[in-house]
């Protein structure tokens, strides 16, 4: 029937649609908001304000947007992640394969490696960066705010992408039950390589979701490096004048640090994953027996790889040394110091990734050349452990939850460093590398170190955010949780792989079956206090009591009350202000009464 209706009938219903909307919109007063912003009367491609609801998000360029996207979009990722985590941690509860089959064990640690790795740890500091960077410069924006807004919605797509293969599965059982052709869905199976992606093996699995996943992770290095190369013109070019390198705060310094490793490391990413498509799909051999062999890919992999880890890591090192000082009453100690470690763990940082090769067969040499740098860059860690150790010593402790989590992370990152230069060791390495023990020591530092610093972070920021304050009593008990939690999951790995327990597989000998109970019992436990912190941040967000004083810590007393508290302190000026002036319409003055009463500090009061 549709196809009988001549186009230029069709074309002239749509117009007609659009005019009367534009009509509609155009007879409308002007909407207020509460952050002070207003809807437009008119539709035009140009404006100042920002439009109202979903358009806002969609059409932003703010920077404090954009990072409050990227935080969202990192926690949903985060929560995938987290139930591929509790399916690993379900199966392994028994001997045999009880619950899931080796292929869904396959694929499920596969997705979570990918999603944890590149869909939540960065894009979650990429969006606290987004937000509070600018605000710790006294700068207005990021350098490029819609190369900004470009980089994140490439996330989403790429996140898609990577895990196409189970919402391809789900959607081909849902429509297999109808009379449609679901062939090309089924054939996107779940990608079950490992997140390594090791060949000869993900060239000749047959998948072809590997490919497209392959594709969603070029997009996601893109996004990554786009992100990066805003960071550092941003640091470079938007200091005010007064804001010397001798001034600029620990935060800054790690994300121009990290932007840096970025923009060596994920190119490099990028070129290698294009070789392994070409590989996979036009007969090339890059990574064959004939060409650069398997060797050739776990050298480029890990070369990205290994600063990848400081990557993730050391936006939490930057938010403990910036949080830590509020909560102890004093300075930072040793500032330089932890400054030049950074800078060094940087540099060296591209020196170490052959240490996941020691059992490869490599040359002695090498191996003892790579040994001793694995081994020095444990100094400029240990340099920041013991700063921040000095930096708590005879400080006057407020055991608030940003402390305890930072305490925490300070516990696991002590467990999770040492394991490391462990493994560092040539001789220990060969007998522990591809066990749980490696297992356990790096996810010491990604589930302990780096999740504690982002919700120590989260609540320490919460109110300049959202203008509300969160349930501390509840935050205290999340908190603990996730520091006891995070040990009781990990440390029966580290005793599971010096038993010998080796990693990836769904099917282990019945001895080590207390073991894997403990670590699933204790992932349970991570799950309670994800959800407390959930549940927390929702709640608090919607009515939680309305902050009036910008000086939440108390900053002031000790003198550290910086730029982004300062920022907050003048809106809420401005907002106080605004609230007392004559109301001169009924829609002012309705918008006025819910500023007073309910939306003083709802989400944009520190996010527009």
């Amino acid at each position: 029937m549709l196809e009988t209706i001549p186009g230029v009938v069709v074309a002239a219903v749509i117009a007609a649609a659009l005019l009367a909307y534009y009509r509609l919109r155009s007879g409308r007063p002007a909407r207020s908001f509460a952050d002070g912003g207003t809807a437009s009367v008119t539709v035009g491609l140009t404006g100042t304000e920002k439009p109202a609801g979903l358009l806002r998000w969609f059409t932003t360029v703010d920077h404090k947007d954009i990072g409050l996207l990227y935080i969202l979009f990192g926690t949903a990722a985060a929560l995938w992640g987290a139930t591929d985590a509790m399916m690993i941690r379900t199966e392994l509860l028994v001997p045999e394969t009880a619950i899931w089959n080796v292929e869904t064990y396959n694929a499920v640690f596969t997705t979570h490696g990918f999603t944890m790795l590149f869909f939540f740890v960065t894009p979650v500091f990429t969006g606290i960066a987004n937000y509070v960077l600018p605000l710790l410069l006294g700068a207005d924006d990021l350098a490029f705010p819609r190369i900004n807004a470009i980089a994140f919605w490439l996330l989403p797509p790429s996140l898609l992408l990577v895990r196409g293969g189970l919402i391809t599965d789900v959607m081909g059982m849902v429509l297999g039950v109808l009379p449609l052709d679901v062939s090309a869905l089924e054939a996107l199976e779940p990608v079950g390589m490992g997140w390594t992606m090791y060949t000869p093996l993900s060239v000749e699995m047959a998948n072809p979701q590997i490919s497209v996943a392959l594709l969603g992770l070029h997009l996601s290095g893109v996004a990554t490096t786009m992100a990066a190369i805003n960071f550092i013109v941003t640091v470079l070019t938007e200091r005010p004048d007064d804001l010397g390198w001798d001034r600029l705060d620990i935060f800054s310094w790690n994300i121009l640090v990290t932007s840096g490793l970025i923009l060596l490391a994920f190119p490099l990413l990028g070129s290698t994953l294009i070789m392994l498509l070409l590989d996979r799909n036009f007969g090339t051999t890059f990574f064959a027996i004939e060409g650069g062999g398997p060797m050739l890919w776990q050298h480029l992999f890990w070369f990205f790889g290994h600063p990848e880890v400081y990557i993730l890591v050391l936006p939490a090192f930057g938010l403990i040394s910036l949080i830590l000082p509020k909560f102890c009453g004093r300075r930072l100690f040793g500032f330089r110091f932890i400054v030049y470690s950074t800078i060094a763990i940087g540099v060296m940082s591209f020196g170490v990734w052959a240490h996941h090769m020691f059992a490869t067969g490599m040359d002695p040499r090498l191996r003892a050349s790579f040994m001793a740098v694995s081994l020095a860059i444990a100094i400029p860690s240990a340099i920041k452990e013991f700063n921040w150790i000095a930096t708590m010593w005879n400080g006057r402790l407020r055991l608030d939850a940003p402390l305890i989590c930072i305490i925490g992370g300070l516990s696991t990152f002590v467990v999770g460093g040492i394991t490391g230069v462990f493994l560092a060791a040539v001789p220990v390495d060969l007998v522990l590398h591809d066990t749980h023990y490696v297992v356990g020591h790096f996810h010491l530092i990604v589930v302990g170190v780096i999740p504690l610093a982002m919700i120590a972070a989260s609540y320490y920021w919460f109110p300049l955010i959202t203008g509300r304050m969160y349930n501390q009593r509840l935050a205290r008990v999340q908190s603990l949780l996730l520091v006891v939690g995070s040990f009781v999951t990990f440390l029966p790995l580290l005793v599971l792989g010096y038993e010998g327990m080796p990693r990836r597989y769904g099917v282990y000998p019945a001895e080590f079956i207390t073991l894997n109970q403990i670590a699933s019992l204790g992932a349970l436990v991570l799950g309670v206090s994800v959800v407390l912190w959930l549940v927390n941040m929702v709640q608090s967000a919607r009515v939680g009591p309305v902050v009036r004083d910008a000086d939440v810590w108390n900053l002031k007393e000790t003198g550290q009350f910086t730029r982004e508290w300062q920022w907050f302190e003048e809106r809420l000026e401005e907002r106080r202000d605004g609230s007392t002036r004559p109301e001169s319409s009924p829609e002012r003055t309705r918008a006025g009464e819910d500023t007073d009463s309910d939306s003083d500090s709802d989400s944009d009061s520190g996010s527009d």
